[in-house]
């Protein structure tokens, strides 16, 4: 990776000169690698251009540091088929997003691969095309990562692509509060407030502000869901039948399998420094003009596939149930299955390790899962029927096309969670707990992908970790939960690493809970430039009148809109 080299939205930095956002300059002629904003946001994410667009329409001078060159994160990255829970408490920059999706699709020249007509209109627990509220939920990642370039370009949001924050020594702080950030490049960029709106929490850690990584035990929290869920199956992500993990079935003294832990899974309730599985959410097609047949990995080994082969072995068929259909005869391609795209094991180092080894581990989940395509669509263990219609997919030709037809980010389903002084837990997502200063609501179940995959007593394969608990109905989000302990720092909100056990993150984890938060903690960012205060002794009535002005929700609806 060269953090050198940057790509600057220098167009839309030279037009904030003659709009409000024209505060935003170098600090002096002779210094250039000094730039000053009321609100300097680090990430690329749905949040950050939400907590962008928010700051700017509230008259505040921002800039968005980001270490991505295409902005959405994974709501532009293949993650189309939208986690919605209950769509009744999107609201804000959020359900406006999903609005301008809906627009989108109203044009007949959106619909290059199929009639309109034709699109079944499914969405998760809701249809995909909302005529009566003029929403759209499902969605192709170009045409995300186009709205989320409009809401740049509208607003005049200057954005400083593949820069990476100092994590050694690039934050300075003065008094409790941020003063600056400097990136890899020697760029410093000055503000007032700071928002982290990555998927890793890198600037809250570089900045001393306490974290978690991984399961706490249930007893931190007084949870149920939380630590180590040896024999708790939910979901269809776990071996039904027994298969033998043993390279040599019946031999342990053979070695087990490729992608089995040899480790004991712990004990149940437990906590551990495990992170639940991540995996590329595939855009793919069956349409013969838009189709590119799976490549072969560099790197590729047909013997890491060996439990999948045991496991098709087994009478499994449940393959393409999680070809979720989005416009244009593509899909949002997700795990599914006791073997699939989650990369088992090979995330618990990613959170905090050096951007140098974050890319070896982002290059073996792309290895592991090209691999698996590859190896389905030619191996000859693969059952023949299966592997027929499996050869009708494809990566999709007009998606990701500087990138090989595939996404551009891995999905960090959970990295580092902030601790504060207020902590989101099952307590709260389940509705047993009441919530104080809410700046946002979720709705979706709480929902880990498998953490581990080991053996068993009896000498047999079975994953552990994939939680899947129903939400009976919307809860709220803390305003305590973006902000840090004050006295780490006073002048910094979270609104995606934010402070959440495990399992409740595992509900708080979705794109458009994300953009609700970052609008929020943007909204929080600047009244506490007006008021001059820290961010833990703001006004809430206040903050709270300014986001129902602005459309979010904040309490649970009466009825859907």
């Amino acid at each position: 990776m060269r953090y050198t080299i940057r790509f600057i939205s220098w167009f839309v930095f030279l037009s904030l000169l003659s709009c409000r956002n024209s505060e935003v300059k170098n600090s002096t002629a002779s210094n250039q690698n000094i730039i000053k904003a009321d609100i300097i946001i680090y990430g690329g994410t749905s949040a950050a251009i939400a907590s962008a667009v928010q700051a700017t329409r509230l008259g505040k001078s921002v800039i968005v540091v980001s270490p991505d060159k295409h902005l959405g994160g994974m709501a532009s990255s293949g993650l189309g088929f939208t986690d919605t829970g209950n769509k009744a408490v999107i609201g804000g920059i959020a359900r406006e997003f999903y609005q301008r999706i809906y627009q989108h699709y109203q044009k007949p020249e959106a619909w290059r691969w199929q009639k309109k007509e034709e699109y079944g209109n499914k969405g998760q627990g809701t249809p995909a095309m909302d005529g009566t509220e003029r929403t759209m939920w499902i969605f192709e990642p170009h045409v995300a990562e186009t709205v989320m370039e409009d809401f740049v370009r509208e607003n005049k949001i200057p954005v400083f692509r593949d820069e990476w924050l100092n994590r050694e020594s690039g934050v300075q702080k003065k008094k409790g509060k941020i003063i600056a950030i400097q990136t890899l490049s020697g760029i410093t960029y000055v503000g007032k407030m700071f928002i982290d709106a990555t998927y890793e929490g890198d600037l809250l850690a570089a900045a001393g502000v306490s974290y978690h990584v991984g399961r706490e035990a249930n007893a931190v929290y007084g949870e149920e869901f939380n630590g180590v869920q040896t024999g708790v199956l939910h979901h269809d992500h776990y071996f039904k039948k027994n298969i033998d993990p043993y390279k040599i079935p019946g031999n342990p003294a053979s070695g087990i399998l490729p992608l089995i832990s040899p480790e004991d899974p712990g004990v149940k309730g437990a906590g551990d420094k495990k992170v639940q599985a991540y995996c590329f959410r595939m855009c793919l097609t069956n349409h013969p003009e838009n189709r590119v047949p799976f490549p072969k990995p560099e790197g590729y080994d047909s013997a890491q596939y060996e439990l999948l082969v045991r496991v098709f072995d087994s009478g499994w068929g449940e393959l393409f149930r999680k070809f979720d259909a989005i416009p244009n005869r593509k899909t949002d391609t997700n795990n599914h299955g006791p073997v699939s795209t989650d990369y088992i094991g090979g995330s618990y180092a990613y959170p905090e390790a050096t951007y140098e080894r974050r890319q070896e581990i982002i290059k073996a989940h792309e290895t592991y899962q090209k691999g698996l395509l590859y190896f389905m669509a030619t191996s000859k263990q693969i059952p023949q029927e299966v592997q027929a219609e499996f050869n009708t997919w494809g990566l999709a030709k007009d998606e990701f096309t500087e990138n090989g037809n595939w996404p551009h980010q891995l999905y960090v389903r959970e990295a580092r969670r902030m601790v504060s002084d207020y902590v989101m837990t099952e307590h709260e997502t389940l509705g047993r707990r009441a919530v104080a200063n809410p700046v946002g609501m979720g709705s979706y179940s709480l929902d880990s992908h498998n953490i581990q995959r080991y053996v068993k007593p009896d000498g047999y394969v079975q994953n552990e970790g994939d939680i899947g608990v129903p939400v009976k109905e919307p809860y709220q989000i803390s305003y305590g939960a973006i902000i840090p302990k004050k006295q780490e720092c006073q002048n910094l909100l979270v609104p995606v690493c934010l402070s959440s056990s495990h399992i409740a993150y595992g509900s708080i984890r979705m794109e458009p809970v994300f953009m609700i938060l970052g609008q929020s903690a943007a909204t929080a960012a600047a009244q506490a430039i007006e008021s001059k205060k820290a961010v833990q002794d703001l006004n809430y009535a206040k903050l709270k009148e300014q986001l129902l002005k602005d459309n979010q929700v904040l309490t649970k609806p009466m009825a859907n809109f």
